[in-house]
């Protein structure tokens, strides 16, 4: 009898092992897998002046895709190249998905509006930035409005006042009183609202209601510029999306039947900045059969270098997948949509 008892709790074990092994992939786990996403040509999401790209070639923009960790993946991520495993807080900053998603959204809002920008001022268009408000980043820990804003809200007055830039925001509350009650006008994904709180003492010394914040502002033109990119967030594919704007209205034959990928994101001033995961989107833009693939080329500073001895700028990195993958496709570093716009025009027919 005891060894029938002991033969059953053997045959158990593997029962239950295979259980836990299925379980294993239901389980999130605090982590994200970031892997190669899409090479996509630009055309499919834009429409210029109400008009279809149909100009010979291609401007791409290249994505990531993140998916939440379980352990399959996670070991699948430790055999892979190119994909990196990210903990949570660190990919989003310790916000809720929700919050991550909308933060993400306006970043991408935001790329578009300096696209815009950028496209139409090159292309010697009349424009003008219109200031909507400004976007809500963070929120402090002891702010009162800390259950009452949300990442990615729109604040667009205090005490019935409208501002003309977030500057003049934020000099009004600095000179309010500690303790003072204050109404915020805001915006929460669509719906306009007005909560009450309380000044407080900030990190840097100043009077202030507590959150992070930046401009959102709009480009307004006779020239309608429409995106369709739903589902798609983050800042990076500001430069390409403001070279196709610009090819469109001032140059068509840019392109020259070139497929032309890229990434990195655009400033007001037209300045390119740098990204995440350069390795992975020179990855998805050589599989998706690019010649040429723009990247930010901000060298890493002396301080930055001591910091972290193996980090790598963006083009550095980009530069070495491409030498690992054996591509064709050339990576060309850029610090400007300035320089990018002539690059393509010096290389016109020769490439």
């Amino acid at each position: 009898m005891k060894t029938n008892k002991h033969l059953k709790k053997l045959w158990l074990v593997p029962l239950v092992l295979v259980g836990l092994l299925i379980v294993s992939f239901w389980i999130p786990l605090p982590y994200y897998i970031e892997v190669p996403g899409g090479s996509e040509d630009i055309s499919s999401v834009l429409r210029v002046n109400k008009k279809e790209d149909q100009a010979d070639g291609e401007y791409q923009f290249v994505t990531i895709g993140v998916i939440r960790a379980n352990l399959p993946l996670m070991i699948y991520a430790g055999l892979t190249p190119y994909t990196d495993i990210i903990p949570a807080a660190d990919l989003t900053g310790g916000a809720s998905d929700e919050e991550y998603q909308r933060i993400n959204q306006f970043y991408m809002q935001t790329s578009q509006n300096f696209a815009k920008y950028q496209g139409l001022t090159k292309a010697k268009k009349e424009i003008e930035m219109k200031f909507l408000g400004v976007y809500v980043l963070s929120l402090a820990e002891d702010s009162t409005f800390k259950d009452i804003l949300h990442l990615g809200d729109t604040v667009t007055g205090v005490n019935g006042k409208t501002f003309k830039n977030s500057q003049e925001l934020i000099e009004y509350v600095g000179n309010l009183k500690i303790g003072d009650d204050v109404s915020v006008e805001f915006e929460d994904q669509g719906d306009k609202r007005s909560e009450k709180g309380k000044i407080i003492k900030l990190e840097n010394g100043k009077n202030g209601i507590g959150i992070g914040l930046i401009d959102r502002t709009e480009v307004q033109s006779d020239i309608p510029i429409e995106f369709s990119t739903e589902g798609i967030g983050g800042p990076s594919a500001g430069l390409m999306f403001s070279l196709a704007i610009y090819s469109q209205l001032a140059d068509p034959d840019l392109r020259d039947g070139r497929i032309i990928a890229g990434t990195g994101t655009i400033s007001e001033d037209g300045k390119v900045g740098e990204i995440g995961g350069a390795d992975k989107k020179v990855v998805a833009s050589h599989e998706a059969g690019a010649d040429i693939f723009f990247v930010p080329n901000n060298p890493l500073s002396e301080e930055e270098k001591k910091a972290n001895p193996k980090a790598k700028s963006n083009a550095e990195e980009a530069q070495e997948t491409a030498k690992k993958l054996g591509t064709s496709m050339k990576i060309v570093p850029v610090k400007t949509l300035d320089e990018a716009i002539q690059y393509l025009k010096d290389t016109r027919g020769k490439e």
